[in-house]
């Protein structure tokens, strides 16, 4: 089968030109970083800081003064980090907490992708905390861009006898497919400059133009699906005997991106085309990403992903591809069984005898707010050097390594700092909102700021139905992106417009099931009215271990 996209230049988008011109991710990037006239960055640098792991924004909730007052807009950059599986040490964790309240907002975001973002760091704070990254074994290259972003890894250890092993592919395959470029180095680390006449160095993978779209990747552990697996580019499931680690079921290309009236986006799920031993993850990783690469659409942007790569020129033919690069065939898929996604919370230990405790954040946010002061009692915790950190999936901070004498101190640092178990419902403790307004350029509506009083209002139609102990996955996004993950939500809410929803039932809890469109456009008092028949049918009408989901979608659209 030949494909007839990007046959013709002339009908490359314009990242497109953007990318092959860079000179390996420079271009003029340092130069407008330097710019003190303006905050902000041109169009193309705008696509061009991505791949370096930032964003430009502003506060939206300021631009009407700005606009009044005749000032630019209120611009700073989101910067991501790329950490791979989350993993951060106690100094880390010291050094990143501390460059957050001098260079950035003072909130550190835990994101989706099991990482860290800085909001609301000025221009001239743009180099400082790269350096500071630097310092501390960080940096934040090809953490957003049309590359390969940072790769998550089911974060539970006692899942698995050979957990550890499954989760050092998550770091071996971000540094297999990270950008062999130096301009990270050289803009942000005054490291040494490529002459202007030279072109970027070789990469084998990227080459000049990367990939047509940004792409993901997620290492999952089964019974324990908190990466949600299935809608990533590559899903890697972990199968195993006993305490033997032996490879990867492969699932491709899913996605969650869509574009409100455009039909021909949409959310999908990845196929499973097989089994790879482990030793072969790499390469397959590796060569996935090149089909990509050479087949995916690089005229319309909307059309870039994987899975429409999949869906335009069929599973078989990606994968027959795939085969022939690969030089050996995939074996059938292994038998999997996904039970949950929640986080794991209060003390577990892993088949060594080392402890681990998963602390909730609300929103990713880790901030003092309303006498939850989560953002001192870590601080605290990494101080005294009583163990390290794991960003979770589900946007919260997992204790790790711990020894049993360190526990009870870190009980009363937690207690002390109004931290305890049970604090929250089972529903609050699985809900994931996006950022949102006021800084993402593209939220229709609210998301994070939004989500704790829309999951108390849920949470009290639970309890007039008798289901406050049940967990009720719940997720918000401002905008069809998909950030928050809504589409395998029980409850997803896609931002549509100020106040306003499209909303989203009958995922499954396990995340393998798609949820579906209930409402196109809705606002909260119209959501909570459904979401309160909804609750009073299913409480009389379930089956015998039926979830909400589940129920949603037999008696929707069954």
């Amino acid at each position: 089968m030949s494909d007839e996209i990007n046959k013709d230049p002339k009908k490359l988008s314009a990242v497109e030109g953007m990318k092959t011109s860079s000179r390996g991710l420079r271009a003029d990037l340092a130069e407008q970083m330097a710019d003190p006239v303006t905050g902000n960055v041109t169009e193309t640098g705008k696509q061009l800081i991505k791949f370096h792991g930032s964003y430009v924004q502003d506060d939206r909730d300021r631009r009407a003064e700005r606009e009044e007052k005749k000032l630019e807009w209120a611009y700073s950059f989101m910067i991501r980090l790329r950490i791979p599986a989350g993993d951060i040490t106690a100094d880390q964790w010291i050094g990143l907490q501390e460059c957050c309240d001098q260079n950035a907002n003072g909130t550190m975001k835990i994101t989706t992708r099991q990482t860290i973002q800085y909001h609301g760091v000025v221009k001239a704070r743009m180099k400082p905390t790269m350096k500071d990254f630097d310092v501390l074994g960080l940096d934040s290259i090809a953490a957003c861009g049309d590359v390969n972003r940072n790769v998550i890894s089911g974060s539970n250890p006692a899942i698995a006898p050979f957990h550890a092993e499954v989760h050092e592919y998550a770091a071996a395959i971000s540094e297999h497919l990270l950008p062999k470029t130096g301009a990270f180095k050289e803009i942000w680390l005054d490291g040494e400059k490529l002459a202007a006449d030279q072109p970027g160095e070789p990469d084998p993978l990227y080459q000049d133009r990367y990939l047509p779209r940004k792409f993901k990747i997620a290492v999952a552990i089964p019974p324990h699906n908190d990466v949600d697996v299935f809608v990533h580019d590559i899903g890697l499931i972990a199968i195993g005997e006993g305490d033997k680690f032996e490879g990867f079921n492969v699932s491709i290309g899913g996605g969650l991106g869509a574009t409100h009236g455009n039909p021909k986006t949409y959310p999908r799920l990845g196929n499973v085309i097989g089994f790879v031993p482990k030793d072969k993850a790499l390469e397959t990783c590796w060569q996935i990403a090149a089909v990509q690469r050479d087949y995916g659409n690089r005229e319309d942007r909307a059309q870039a992903r994987l899975k429409y790569t999949l869906d335009r020129l069929s599973v078989d033919f990606f994968k027959g591809e795939l085969e022939k690069r690969l030089g050996f065939s995939f074996a059938p898929a292994r038998p999997v069984l996904f039970t949950h996604r929640g986080d794991p919370y209060g003390w577990f230990s892993d088949h060594t005898g080392q402890w681990y405790n998963t602390v909730f954040v609300d929103c990713g946010r880790v901030k003092d707010d309303d006498g939850y002061n989560i953002k001192s009692a870590l601080m605290e915790i990494a101080q005294k050097q009583l163990c390290a950190f794991r960003c979770t999936a589900n946007q919260n901070v997992m204790l790790t390594y711990v020894e049993e004498k360190n526990k009870a101190e870190i009980d009363e640092i937690l207690a002390r700092h109004g931290i305890t178990q049970g604090h929250y419902t089972k529903t609050k403790e699985e809900a994931i909102a996006c950022v949102a307004l006021p800084t993402c350029p593209l939220a229709l509506a609210e998301a994070q700021r939004y989500l704790p009083a829309f999951v108390a209002k849920v949470e009290d139609l639970q309890r007039k139905h008798g289901l406050i102990e049940e967990a009720i996955t719940t997720r918000i996004t401002g905008c069809p992106n998909g950030c928050g993950r809504p589409y395998v939500a029980e409850i997803g809410l896609v931002g549509k417009g100020p106040g306003r929803y499209v909303l989203r039932l009958g995922g499954d809890y396990q995340g393998e099931r798609l949820n579906r469109v209930y409402k196109e456009e809705a606002d909260e008092t119209e959501i909570l009215g459904e979401l309160d028949k909804l609750f009073g049918s299913f409480v009389k009408e379930r089956t015998s271990g039926e979830t909400f989901g589940d129920y949603a979608n037999r008696t929707l659209f069954g």
